[in-house]
């Protein structure tokens, strides 16, 4: 199981700081008021763990703007006040955050828009930073989509790997799904064709992850998954090359879930600044 959240957010902190921020040590003991200004329009996500950080340095911190809503450019979206020390040693990991997590939300964002309308949902991978799986998660939740699974913990997803290691101990595909499904319940399981999504499903797959397959494919193996009664027992995914060009065309091809990677590997951070307050 993952470190807690505030558990990460302390060692951020502890990473930032190292043996103590030498440049804050030449300030008097004062206090400081300071607002987390955004510099471009964004959907706002992070503010729980942008406050944690300054709380862990003593300082007081409240969001203006809530987690999921968006900020206008040049809006005010976090107050904070307290030691003048502890402000700006947690400037940068609180930003870091902050900025991370809202351009992660605002992508995400604008993925579910464009697939409004359909039965897809957008939904993340475990394409993401070490450290930042929790966070990452959390913004494309704030954005409007889906976590899928925190870790390779939390749900089965037999893929073509682990189908190629059964083989060689002589263990079909059917037999790893049964096994999934005895230990689990759900299971997922990739495939890169139609055949291979029929043979799937009728293993007693719960979702299906059609890999690498254009819209048109996609669209043949739905297609398929009805004809032959299966379409009901599943849920199908399509992931691979996704992105904002060409996500509708996947939702229209009858998809429950369309995962996007880039949303957290290809991250691109929203502008933000502490701005100190008179």
């Amino acid at each position: 199981m993952p470190h807690s959240p505030r558990a990460q957010v302390a060692r951020f902190l502890a990473e930032d700081i190292g043996g103590g921020d030498i440049t804050s040590a030449l300030l008097p003991r004062a206090r400081l008021r300071a607002a987390i200004v955004s510099r471009e329009p964004a959907v706002v996500a992070g503010t729980e763990w942008a406050r944690a950080a300054f709380v862990l340095r003593g300082c007081a911190a409240r969001a203006r703007v809530r987690d999921g809503r968006r900020a206008r450019a040049g809006q005010a979206i976090m107050d904070v006040s307290g030691p003048a020390r502890g402000v700006l040693s947690a400037e940068r990991t609180a930003l870091n955050l902050l900025s991370r997590m809202s351009g992660i939300a605002t992508q995400t964002r604008a993925l579910a828009d464009a697939v409004r309308g359909t039965r897809a949902r957008v939904y993340a991978t475990r394409k993401t930073a070490p450290g930042l799986s929790y966070f990452d998660k959390e913004a494309v939740a704030a954005g409007g989509g889906m976590r899928h699974r925190a870790g390779l913990w939390d749900a089965v997803l037999i893929k073509d790997n682990h189908i190629a290691a059964a083989a060689a101990s002589g263990i079909g595909v059917g037999a790893l799904v049964g096994r999934a499904r005895r230990r689990h319940g759900a299971v997922e399981v990739e495939v890169e064709g139609v055949r291979d999504a029929l043979a799937a499903a009728r293993a007693g797959a719960t979702v299906i992850l059609l890999d690498n397959m254009p819209p048109s494919r996609v669209r043949r193996a739905v297609a398929a998954l009805e004809r032959e009664g299966l379409r009901s027992r599943v849920s199908v995914e399509a992931s691979g090359g996704i992105g904002p060009r060409n996500i509708a065309a996947y939702a229209r091809a009858g998809v429950d879930r369309v995962s996007v990677g880039s949303i957290t590997s290809s991250v691109r951070s929203i502008d933000m600044s502490l701005e100190a307050r008179a």
